[in-house]
């Protein structure tokens, strides 16, 4: 029987919090939006078929993932993304796709030894 147990970490829990915020298409629009500039979350609303209640909640997922930051500004928060959060999402994505395809050539030259000597 194999025995897995799974190691949680800071970064581990950092890694799903942003996938996690990523995963809902509004929020990659809304992170994708403020990459560009900061904007109100009452601004942001104008382009969602949602309540301005919820547009917020997207809003305090993706803070709490660190992929925005708000900003007070009178009446309203400014929302704006956070390109260090993004770029470490990818970095993510990069360290598993290189560790993929490593095990991958090996695959291959594994089969391409058996194949020569079959």
């Amino acid at each position: 029987m194999y025995n897995h147990m799974v190691v949680r970490d800071e970064e581990a829990d950092t890694a799903d919090r942003v996938f996690h915020a990523l995963a809902d298409p509004t929020r990659r629009d809304i992170v994708a939006r403020t990459l560009v500039g900061g904007f109100s979350v009452s601004e942001l609303a104008q382009n969602y078929t949602m309540s301005f209640a919820a547009v917020q909640k997207h809003v305090a997922v993706l803070h709490h993932a660190g992929l925005v930051e708000k900003e007070r500004r009178g009446r309203e928060q400014l929302v704006t993304a956070r390109i260090q959060s993004v770029e470490g999402a990818a970095a993510i994505l990069d360290h598993w796709q290189d560790m993929w395809r490593g095990r991958i050539a090996r695959m291959d030259a594994l089969l391409s030894r058996h194949t020569e000597t079959s």
